[in-house]
């Protein structure tokens, strides 16, 4: 969504509703927080995904502030303590994170290369909280993949240092191809596109909850 339009963040939130997850809309980053503190409680283990969104929103510094049981890889110390992090944050009560895209009927779209981040909005974690600019919102699927390969993909690239064809680029080699085939790509060893997952209609009712902002915020 090129710009802010309520009448399509309404339908969206509806929808997802409709798919069993909560949905809610607040117009500033700044308000995420006052939000988040409604829907965790002090003293909960809580973790989260890599994301711009969480930080811009001042999610990361909530967690940090000594109030939870923060599962924190940033401040490990080999590869085999991060990895467990990674499996402890199935254990969480609450893993916050964003979504490559949202479509207005109410999927949410997540690509990873490593996948700790889509395995635990699939399972594990007591509740997910997805925050997302207003700018993740897309028409359908098709959108979702386009908007990975041209702008989320070469972002999170650089970002993370990846020596793939986007991060020199700035766009999926298979955009030059048929874009709307949405696993193809590169063959590269750094490829962060290795794992799709589409979240529809929810069997556990309000685990997954979506803060939409105002504004538009990460990748």
């Amino acid at each position: 969504m090129e710009k802010k339009d309520m009448t399509v963040i309404n339908l969206t939130m509806d929808k997802l509703r409709r798919n069993n997850m909560a949905a809610y809309y607040v117009e500033t980053a700044d308000e995420v927080v006052p939000l988040v503190k409604t829907l965790i409680k002090e003293g909960d283990t809580v973790t989260h995904g890599g994301s711009e969104t969480i930080k811009q929103c001042g999610v990361v510094d909530l967690l940090n502030s000594g109030a939870y049981n923060y599962l924190d890889r940033s401040k490990a110390q080999s590869p085999e303590e991060v990895e467990k992090i990674y499996r402890e944050a199935y254990f969480s009560d609450t893993y916050f994170t964003s979504a490559n895209a949202v479509t207005e009927s109410g999927l949410l779209y997540n690509v990873d290369g490593n996948s700790n981040r889509v395995s635990a909005i699939l399972y594990g974690p007591k509740q997910v909280i997805v925050i997302c600019g207003y700018n993740k919102i897309v028409k359908d699927l098709d959108e979702a993949t386009y908007r990975v390969k041209k702008f989320a993909s070469p972002q999170n690239t650089k970002r993370l240092g990846c020596d793939t064809y986007c991060e020199k680029s700035g766009e999926c080699l298979s955009l030059g191809r048929d874009a709307s085939y949405m696993c193809d790509g590169c063959r590269n060893s750094g490829r962060i596109c290795c794992n799709y997952v589409i979240s529809a209609m929810q069997r556990h009712k309000n685990r997954i909850k979506v803060i939409f902002v105002g504004e538009e915020l990460g990748f």
